[in-house]
């Protein structure tokens, strides 16, 4: 089992420091699967996360300008890693301005993702920065429960409002409830709603658009107007709200009625899948 990866471009190193702080405002710790094209944030909802699940995709050959790893075997050429986000993002952070970063599994008493960083000095000689970050490496037998999740068929498609506008309102639902009842239609509706015994507050966003639907059939049958409602814990809301450091590119709410919201955003060349499961 063998992994490196070497980063040299500026705009590559920052996005990726910039994917790393978002995955640690979402987990605490999550499982990185390292894969010939791919790397991979993974935080699944059978592991004790409350629920919340999570599935980052990034293609290796859009950050780095070496990447070189060999799974346990020929057939299941894959690694997994669990480690704590932090970690890895408070070691990247310390690479800004680096000349490179190189990143690699070692093995010091303990499994480590080592990140070198090369960092240039006032008098252009260069120095580096080195972080051993421990992981735990994931035996095959555990890998079924960290594949990708299944896409639910949704009630409703929606595009999202801008995030940084969501958050605000959300934070200032979260000080009157713990809970939130997020519903939308197919007329481009989406509202945020908070009931208590003393109050019920609402917030409306109107013309937002939805995307095409997956399957003929899906948006026939369901009047556009009618709306589908999730009640979710809001904290888990805020939590991935606040995640979002930069707008993305695309964002959109996928609702299965009662059961589910599933978040499918794209930050430039990142797909981020977030699932948000209803409150029993």
């Amino acid at each position: 089992m063998k992994f490196r990866a070497k980063i040299v471009d500026a705009a590559c190193l920052n996005h990726f420091t910039r994917v790393s702080a978002m995955i640690a405002k979402l987990a605490k710790t999550c499982t990185l699967r390292i894969s010939p094209e791919k790397l991979n944030f993974v935080l699944s909802d059978r592991v004790a996360s409350a629920g919340v699940s999570m599935w980052c995709e990034l293609e290796q050959e859009n950050f780095f300008s070496e990447f070189q790893m060999e799974g346990i075997s020929a057939e299941n050429n894959a690694i997994y890693l669990d480690l704590t986000a932090e970690n890895l993002s408070r070691a990247l952070k310390t690479a800004q301005n680096a000349r490179a970063l190189k990143i690699k599994l070692t093995n010091k008493h303990f499994p480590c993702l080592t990140v070198s960083i090369e960092l240039l000095s006032v008098s252009s000689s260069s120095r580096v920065v080195t972080h051993d970050i421990p992981v735990k490496v994931i035996p095959r037998k555990l890998w079924k429960d960290l594949q990708e999740p299944t896409i639910p068929d949704s009630d409703v498609s929606i595009y999202l409002p801008a995030l940084k506008t969501m958050k605000s309102i959300v934070e200032k639902m979260k000080n009157i409830s713990n809970h939130l009842i997020m519903e939308a239609n197919l007329s481009g509706e989406l509202n945020l709603k908070i009931e208590t015994e003393l109050v019920c507050v609402t917030t409306h966003f109107k013309d937002l658009g939805n995307p095409p639907p997956a399957s003929e059939d899906a948006s026939q049958e369901r009047p556009p107007e009618q709306m589908a409602e999730v009640h979710i814990d809001i904290r888990k809301l805020l939590q991935f709200l606040a995640g979002q450091q930069v707008n993305p590119t695309r964002a959109v709410c996928n609702l299965v009625s009662n059961k589910i919201i599933h978040f499918d955003l794209l930050h430039e060349d990142v797909s981020l899948q977030y699932f948000i499961p209803a409150l029993s």
